[in-house]
């Protein structure tokens, strides 16, 4: 199982996809997850641009809300 810390919290990776082509590069998702509270995450960013796009989501409910994010590991 893959991991990555944000934070200092460790997440498990559960999927890695993209979620739009935009021609030169491509907006990426990785789905994570807290196997201590079975919450769902997603961290996003721009494939050439990865330092500086990343985000970090939260679902709550039914949307992904964004969430602020110091530090990113794995």
């Amino acid at each position: 199982v893959d991991k990555i810390n944000i934070d200092s919290k460790e997440y498990e990776v559960d999927t890695h996809y993209f979620l739009i082509d935009h021609g030169s590069m491509k907006e990426m998702s990785i789905e994570i997850f807290n196997p201590k509270t079975d919450k769902d995450y997603q961290l996003r960013y721009f494939t050439d641009q990865m330092e500086t796009s990343i985000e970090f989501y939260e679902l709550q409910e039914i949307v992904y809300v964004r969430r602020p994010v110091k530090r990113v590991e794995w």
